[in-house]
Order: structure tokens, then C-alpha cells, then sequence
């Protein structure tokens, strides 16, 4: 019993070392990821797939302006979440869309588009 306990504690401290010795830097498997580059032609046709989308979905006339932020979530895919701005007329709002891909399936999926206050 006493051998157990002493394996459990090594265990312990083992995980802790890890976790203290990391420099925070890298993010957590299934954790969001800050976009750095918001003018990547990646995330641009992503930003204009939600708009495009959206428009599809509810009859808006929505046009896409620019990508203000975003980050990403690798899941079975990978999650976008960006805050955009799009013009209906004249004015123009911020929007948070996120869209989930697959790439290698050729998939895009809208998952949510809402205005940003």
C-alpha cells in the first residue's frame, strides 16, 4: 500500500512538473487559437462563406467588408470564430460567425452568425 501511494504521489508531481515547466505559450488540444493574420486568403474566404451563407439563410443582402478578428478550434475539422464586418446598404455592422470545415472533405458549415453589439 505504502508502494502505491509513493507511485501516485511520483505521478503527481510528474504531471504538475509539466504543466509548471510549459511556458503557456502553445494552446490547449481543443482550446481557441487568436488568428494573427486576419487578411490570410484563407480566413477571408472563410469570413465571405459565412456572409455568403447567411444571406442564403435569411434574405439578407449582406456584403462582406473585412475580417476584425478571429481565432480557431481544431475539432474533427477545424472551428472559426471571427468577427467580421458587413455592409447591408450603406451601413455597415460587426457580425460573429463561426464556421466549422473539414477541407480535405471540401465541407463548410455555418454554424452561427449574429451581430456584435
Amino acid at each position: 500500500m505504502k508502494l502505491y501511494n509513493v507511485a501516485i504521489f511520483v505521478l503527481f508531481l510528474s504531471v504538475v512538473s509539466v504543466f509548471t515547466v510549459s511556458d503557456g505559450k502553445d494552446a490547449l488540444v481543443g482550446g481557441w487559437t487568436p488568428i494573427k493574420n486576419v487578411k490570410d486568403p484563407q480566413v477571408v474566404e472563410i469570413a465571405k462563406f459565412a456572409v455568403t451563407e447567411y444571406g442564403k439563410q435569411s434574405g439578407s443582402k449582406l456584403s462582406f467588408v473585412k475580417v476584425i478578428k478571429g481565432e480557431t478550434q481544431v475539432v474533427s475539422g477545424t472551428n472559426y470564430r471571427l468577427v467580421l464586418a458587413a455592409k447591408v446598404v450603406s451601413a455597415t455592422k460587426n457580425y460573429e460567425a463561426l464556421v466549422w470545415e473539414k477541407p480535405w472533405l471540401h465541407l463548410k458549415n455555418l454554424t452561427s452568425f449574429k451581430p456584435v453589439a
